[in-house]
């Protein structure tokens, strides 16, 4: 009975119709980022309704340090769900076990270093980052909370890539319905009932986290043997640890050099005040939800590529890559517009405020607008990483991404130029970053299925 329980998790990439099995990896996929970041959305919501706009523009001025921090590490798990999956596609059923241990054991050490570092330095970064008087201190408490947390969050994120790297994305989903219903009870019991502000929402989202570890933990414990990890038995396999972290580093990087673009543009926002603070916080989580959605074809096309690249299946790699791309623009562009459309009751839930309002509605329409561009860039690196390259995507990202919109925000403040203004950056930089991705992803391909044909023969 267990057996059948766990291969009706799994999803058998390398054979059969794609499309079905594509959302069937992508949908729980999705659902699962969006609960993810409905942890930091909850948190904003509460503050911003029980706790007034100041709470709330603390909570929403740290996201995109969070980010920052969080980006390189979660990258590397990308790295362990491509080695993983190509073993897996290669039947090298001797070295998945090793591969899981390593890849759980940089989760423990990973998420160790972040909750020392985030805690350490979160008062000088939101400094240098330009965070009002008013708003600092509500900050740091925020982001000294949030970041004891770390090596929770690390554990579930490198479990659930571990689950995904054989096509199991329903049970990351299930961690996360429990621990969602789990974090709001807990927001508003903290901050409506206690009053502890923006302490009360971070001890919910580190509790929560805490809880997502553990049901992790459960699953991978009870895996077969192969998948089977617990914490007793933690360890590093040095040339899969060296494979990982050759795929990971780079697209860790990648959202790293993003993370920093957008730390710059945060920065910029201060510039104009807490008001407009807490309006780009309320509708920047609009634009995470989206993301994620794009997020889900993009570890689709991630570990469905790997697979198959791993077995020598090109062709199947090349429909994998076209299928992804059409459902991650079609999918984020019918959530952008209903965010649009519904935008007075959705901005009602986190403020109402009238000074913030109009700052939310101009992000909305200069950013949200044009956001199903971002599924062009990322799914074609998602599919390069796949094959198991990663640094040019990370590249092409760095001058995208981070070096342009930089250059942006610093014209935008030296100039005195408007915050609509400042928002155009990001429209401007998808385009650019599309265009230069998608060539190179053509200009690799071949070489790429060539080069592995070669090993496969």
């Amino acid at each position: 009975m267990k057996n059948n329980e766990k291969r009706k998790n799994n999803i058998d990439m390398l054979s059969g119709p794609l499309m079905k099995k594509i959302l069937l990896f992508a949908v729980p996929l999705a659902a699962t980022s969006i609960l993810q970041q409905l942890f930091n959305t909850v948190d904003t919501a509460v503050a911003g309704r029980f706790a007034g706009s100041l709470a709330l523009a603390a909570c929403g001025s740290t996201s995109s340090l969070i980010t920052l921090y969080v980006n390189l590490f979660v990258g590397i798990s990308v790295g362990a769900n491509v080695v993983i999956a190509n073993l897996i596609g290669q039947g090298r059923d001797d070295r998945i076990n090793a591969a899981v241990k390593t890849a759980m054991s940089v989760a423990v050490v990973s998420g160790l270093i972040m909750m020392a570092a985030g805690t350490a330095t979160a008062r000088p970064v939101l400094t240098v980052m330009g965070a009002p008087d008013d708003v600092l201190d509500l900050a740091v408490l925020y982001l000294r909370i949030y970041f004891l947390g770390m090596p929770f969050s690390m554990v579930y994120n490198f479990g659930s890539a571990v689950l995904r790297s054989r096509g199991d994305t329903r049970r990351p989903l299930y961690c996360l319905l429990v621990s969602g219903v789990f974090n709001v009870g807990l927001n508003l019991f903290f901050v409506i009932v206690l009053d502890m502000s923006v302490a009360g929402v971070a001890c919910a989202t580190v509790l929560a986290n805490l809880l997502n570890a553990l049901l992790i933990l459960y699953f991978l414990k009870h895996e077969e043997d192969r998948f089977r990890f617990s914490l007793r038995h933690m360890g590093f396999d040095r040339a899969l640890l060296s494979q990982i972290l050759k795929i990971g580093i780079p697209s860790g990087l990648q959202g790293v050099v993003f993370s920093i673009s957008n730390v710059c543009i945060q920065s910029a926002i201060n510039s104009f005040g807490s008001s407009a603070i807490a309006g780009s916080a309320a509708a920047v989580n609009f634009e995470f939800l989206s993301f994620f959605i794009v997020n889900a074809f993009v570890q689709t096309a991630v570990t469905f590529t790997s697979q198959n690249f791993g077995a020598g299946n090109f062709r199947r790699c090349t429909k994998v890559y076209i299928r992804c791309v059409a459902l991650g623009i079609g999918c984020a562009a019918l959530a952008d517009y209903t965010f649009i459309f519904f935008r007075e009751p959705l901005m009602g839930l986190f403020t109402a405020d009238a000074a913030v309002i109009p700052y939310a509605y101009l992000r909305l329409s200069h950013v949200l607008m044009f956001q199903p561009l971002v599924a062009g860039y990322e799914i074609t690196g998602g599919a390069m990483r796949g094959t198991g390259r990663s640094l040019a995507p990370a590249l092409i990202s760095l001058f995208g991404t981070c070096l342009l919109r930089i250059c942006w925000a610093f014209a935008v403040v030296n100039m005195g130029l408007s915050y609509s203004v400042l928002l155009d950056t990001y429209p401007v930089s998808w385009i650019i970053t599309n265009i230069m991705m998608t060539s190179f992803y053509f200009y690799f391909r071949k070489r790429d299925f060539r080069n592995r044909s070669s090993l496969v023969e």
